[in-house]
């Protein structure tokens, strides 16, 4: 998984994300994109995320993201992880505290390809 954060223009949804200067969501989106990733911010409670505009929910996005980054609680996380099996998204990044052990039982029997309790902000660099 984390090879596709070093691919040509990698997409990556954060699920999530926020402009509260101290969440997670809001931490994350902010470090990729300072970092020179391309992301699409998904809240279903936000229009705007950092000056950006954010989709309701994985559907909504204008193209299929390269990598789901989810930052939501647990049982959220069990509907992003449906949602993203319908849509075919493969990628899922779950940060930790977003999974418990129903996420974890729905990632082993799917054919997710799923990084569980990785923080994505380690991982990935500052893009050139």
């Amino acid at each position: 998984m984390t090879e596709l954060l070093d691919s040509p223009d990698p997409v990556i949804a954060v699920v999530g994300a926020t402009d509260h200067p101290t969440k997670y969501g809001g931490i994350i989106y902010r470090d990729l994109k300072a970092k020179g990733y391309r992301v699409l911010a998904v809240n279903p409670g936000r229009s705007e995320v950092d000056g950006d505009r954010c989709w309701p929910s994985l559907a909504d996005l204008p193209e299929a993201p390269t990598i789901v980054d989810i930052v939501v609680p647990p049982a959220r996380t069990l509907r992003v992880l449906a949602e993203c099996t319908e849509l075919g998204y493969r990628n899922v990044w779950i940060q930790p505290g977003a999974a418990d052990e129903a996420v974890r039982s729905y990632v082993a029997a799917s054919d997710l390809n799923a990084l569980i309790d990785a923080c994505i902000m380690v991982r990935a660099r500052t893009r050139s």
